[in-house]
């Protein structure tokens, strides 16, 4: 069981957060670690396809995590959530913290989430596939950049959004939230050389700012004791064996 340990009541049941370390898992540790949530992580290795389980379908039928089991739910009765977006909502609506209450202030808010829901996630992962995973790309990137120059392009402007919003503010509303929780582990997670971090002044230095959070590194902390597995990029059986699962996926 994990929990929080900054001073802040706790809730006494713990919410079952399915879970793989990823940018999206991030996301709802940090905001039970934010909320003095008690947790427990049920590890889902998505890259030996434990998504598609039907126990795991029956929680989140789009095959992703993350999703919660919160058995504390509405009028005391266990509720399930899938999509990190609802869930932070869901956690922030439970717990009154970090999701303000006033209709102005909350659609504020809500517009940040689903921008990164949106644009910052997806176009983000686009990215980092292509230039990771792409054989093509990997074997020849002078003529088989389209689809990585498009998503990194892509990411670019959205870094640029977000650096001249945090020119005049701590953070992506002013005060933390959930659209700083759900937003940050795509951007610490930034691996493309493509782009230099450093050329957003604005956004570095939010970015340092939640990184320095004692909540958010005990969240980091506990996807270091999830066994990840193989690299995606190695040329290894078992790493060919994962990408099928990850990246040929059709309707069942």
């Amino acid at each position: 069981m994990q929990s929080c340990a900054n001073g802040l009541e706790v809730s006494r049941v713990s919410i079952e957060v399915y879970y793989w370390p990823t940018p999206n898992g991030h996301k709802v540790t940090i905001a039970c670690e934010e909320m003095g949530l008690a947790y427990e992580i049920r590890p889902v290795n998505i890259g030996r396809g434990e998504q598609f389980t039907p126990e795991f379908l029956a929680i989140s039928p789009n095959n992703r995590m993350p999703a919660i089991i919160d058995p504390d739910g509405p009028d005391g009765a266990a509720i399930s959530v899938f999509e990190s977006g609802a869930i932070l909502q869901y956690l922030g609506r439970k717990t009154g913290r970090f999701y303000p209450t006033s209709e102005r202030a909350r659609v504020e808010v809500d517009e940040w989430v689903f921008w990164q829901m949106g644009n910052l996630g997806p176009m983000a992962g686009q990215s980092n596939h292509f230039r990771n995973y792409s054989p093509s790309f990997l074997l020849d990137q002078r003529h088989s950049a389209y689809g990585a120059n498009r998503y990194t392009n892509e990411v670019n402007r959205l870094y640029g959004v977000l650096d001249k919003r945090l020119v005049d503010r701590d953070y992506i509303t002013g005060e933390y939230s959930i659209a700083d929780m759900i937003t940050w582990p795509w951007v610490a997670g930034h691996s493309s050389a493509a782009i230099q971090l450093d050329t957003f002044p604005n956004l570095t230095a939010w970015k340092a700012r939640i990184g320095a959070r004692e909540p958010v590194q005990r969240a980091l902390a506990q996807a270091k004791t999830i066994q990840s597995g193989v690299p995606l990029n190695q040329s290894s059986r078992e790493a060919e064996a994962a990408r099928r699962v990850l990246f040929g996926q059709r309707a069942r």
